[in-house]
């Protein structure tokens, strides 16, 4: 059974050259590898809550799609989408906030942070503070479970939220599970090993602190520029240098292979100067990024063709998030299968309200099925295996909609039940009327 790691990048920035080496370089290895099914999403609607510029967003969108297809991501071996193209993830969020508890958001991190800084200037505590920033945690939640992903690669900086999706996912399976699990409970995913960059200053590469080194944006010029702003010792050209505490050399060995790397060190500890150093360390990260930033370029020239590759992997998603939100429909009331069967208070009191229903789940090896229940919950009839949702609802309707007598060949006390010749399910036949019976209740 395949593993499903799934991964999100907030469309809030242009990538850098420490997003590269820290995520999307070891996020597309991992897609490629046996047994992995892998989710990548433009988390759009999470910018929301950082950004209110509308022509940045767009343009970031662009610009981070156009990255991970240059860097190598393969849509037709992932699943590659925008989140604001998954209607079922905002209608999911709203129903994982109906059962979250507020006291759990108030411990999350983000928001006790903006809290206390806000204290902190004696403020009030809330001044700033967006219902966006508050329930972040549950529309994360909700990008994770409505694809039941069993792995989340993320900073140690977001373990508690992967804990808080768990919690919630729990509640709504004990809230409206009735024997069955809606979600998976997902795992956290961090590997210690990834490449963290430092930047120009030598703390840690980000846009925060303005000291990044630009992936693609402004070609090789740029990347050379920034790198020549790297901080670095007095020592002269011939002076042995420390590679150990040279950033120069951090970098340089994320972009090399082993004996690459040994070899600079040797020519830093000789007395290379840093000017010839930094040059090398520019030739050596555009041997590697050169080929992609022309890719780039070439999607950045072609948004069109950036859309179909989106539309296409939102598609592929649909196909797991609709039938899952029809489940989830119907088990909290939404959908008329949750309706109790008529007949009053008698019938209630008899029968708990309850009635014949259809019940389709997620087998463990991925396939789908669907029960059908008796009124009282007696299982009447298991289908066979289906390797798409679809395939089990068009057999829910063949068998509404048919005789069983006419869709039923009997092998000795069994009954196979066949719709355009392919087999729906396998039963005693002495139970076909009391199939029948169930169905008619429908």
């Amino acid at each position: 059974m395949n593993t499903r790691v799934l991964t999100g990048i907030t469309t809030s920035g242009t990538p850098h050259l420490g997003n590269y080496a820290g995520a999307i370089r070891p996020s597309i290895q991992a897609s490629v590898q046996p047994g992995v099914d892998a989710f990548y999403f433009l988390a759009d609607y999470h910018a929301l809550i950082k950004c209110d510029d509308p022509q940045r967003i767009a343009r970031s969108r662009l610009e981070i799609a156009a990255t991970w297809l240059a860097c190598g991501l393969d849509p037709n071996k992932v699943t590659f989408y925008r989140q604001s193209d998954i209607p079922e993830i905002p209608e999911l969020c709203w129903m994982l906030t109906c059962v979250t508890a507020k006291g759990l958001m108030n411990r999350a991190h983000a928001y006790k942070a903006s809290v206390d800084q806000n204290v902190a200037r004696q403020a009030d505590p809330d001044d700033g503070i967006t219902m966006g920033l508050f329930s972040y945690p549950i529309l994360m939640a909700a990008d994770i479970l409505m694809f039941n992903a069993n792995k989340v690669p993320v900073g140690r900086d977001q373990i508690q939220h992967l804990e808080m999706a768990r919690d919630i996912a729990q509640r709504f399976n004990h809230l409206y599970g009735r024997g069955r699990d809606f979600f998976v409970l997902p795992e956290v995913q961090i590997d210690d090993e990834v490449a963290t960059l430092p930047g120009l200053d030598g703390r840690k590469m980000s846009k925060s602190y303005d000291n990044t080194i630009p992936l693609f944006e402004g070609g090789a010029k740029a990347l050379r520029a920034a790198v020549m702003r790297i901080v670095t010792d007095s020592r002269e050209p011939g002076e042995p240098k420390d590679a150990e505490s040279s950033h120069l050399y951090t970098l340089f060995r994320a972009f090399a292979t082993r004996g690459q790397a040994d070899d600079f060190r040797k020519e830093l500890e000789a007395g290379l100067g840093w000017g010839e150093a930094k040059q090398r360390l520019c030739d050596r990260i555009d041997a590697e990024l050169g080929p992609m930033r022309e890719r780039y370029a070439e999607l950045m020239a072609r948004p069109a063709r950036i859309e179909d590759i989106l539309q296409a992997g939102a598609a592929k998603a649909r196909r797991l998030s609709h039938p899952l939100m029809e489940q989830l429909r119907e088990a909290v009331g939404l959908r008329t299968a949750a309706v109790p069967a008529q007949g009053g208070a008698a019938a209630n009191k008899k029968g708990g309200g309850k009635r014949a229903r259809f019940i389709s789940f997620r087998d463990d090896d991925g396939r789908f099925r669907f029960r059908l229940l008796a009124a009282g919950g007696e299982e009447l009839l298991l289908s066979e295996a289906f390797d798409h949702p679809q395939e089990a609802g068009a057999a829910i309707k063949g068998l509404q909609s048919g005789d069983l007598d006419t869709l039923a060949r009997r092998e000795g006390d069994m009954a196979i039940l066949c719709i355009d010749g392919t087999v729906i399910a396998r039963l005693d036949a002495g139970r076909l009327a009391q199939v029948q019976a169930a169905i008619g209740e429908l």
